[in-house]
């Protein structure tokens, strides 16, 4: 693994030390402005994931059938993690070598890359009566959840931990 991240480095640094983190750091406004749109994208993402796992709980919507619910909701998913990783590469690259440095940078990678595995690879399936991610709701939603406010709080804890 030390090799690995010796390896990267120069990537890390070359972020942090080119054209684009010189735009994102010539205005005080740049850094705020993306983060904003982060944090909507971060809330439209993880809005329709809680409605659509608090329906599969049980929780909410009883009456809504799931397969109508994932469909109405999709839209917006893939609009909050478009934003949502669109804004979050040029916010790295503000902080990229504080990034290398931090071990919850790492956590939030490694989560969200399970995270979205795990959204593309299972839990888009829980519209199709027929899929295991259909007949398994429960722990299905438990899973989306955890994984994806995971991420948020890997996230988040990035800038108070490290």
């Amino acid at each position: 693994m030390g090799d690995l991240m010796t390896a990267i480095y120069p990537f890390f640094e070359w972020c942090e030390t080119g054209p684009l983190n010189k735009i994102i750091s010539s205005h005080e406004a740049i850094f705020p402005a993306i983060e904003t749109f982060h944090l909507f994208g971060i809330t439209l993402l993880l809005g329709t994931i809680l409605v659509t796992s608090l329906r599969l709980l049980g929780v909410m919507l009883p009456k809504q059938p799931v397969a109508e619910l994932v469909n109405e909701l999709t839209p917006y998913t893939t609009w909050g993690l478009f934003i949502t990783l669109c804004s979050g590469v040029p916010m790295f690259i503000g902080v990229a070598l504080k990034c290398y440095g931090a071990s919850w940078f790492w956590v939030k990678m490694g989560l969200l890359t399970v995270a979205l595995t795990f959204h593309f690879g299972y839990f888009r399936r829980v519209n199709d009566a027929d899929s295991p991610a259909a007949r398994n709701a429960k722990l299905t939603a438990i899973i989306a959840l955890s994984l994806w406010f995971g991420v948020g709080i890997a996230g988040r804890s990035i800038g108070f931990f490290n």
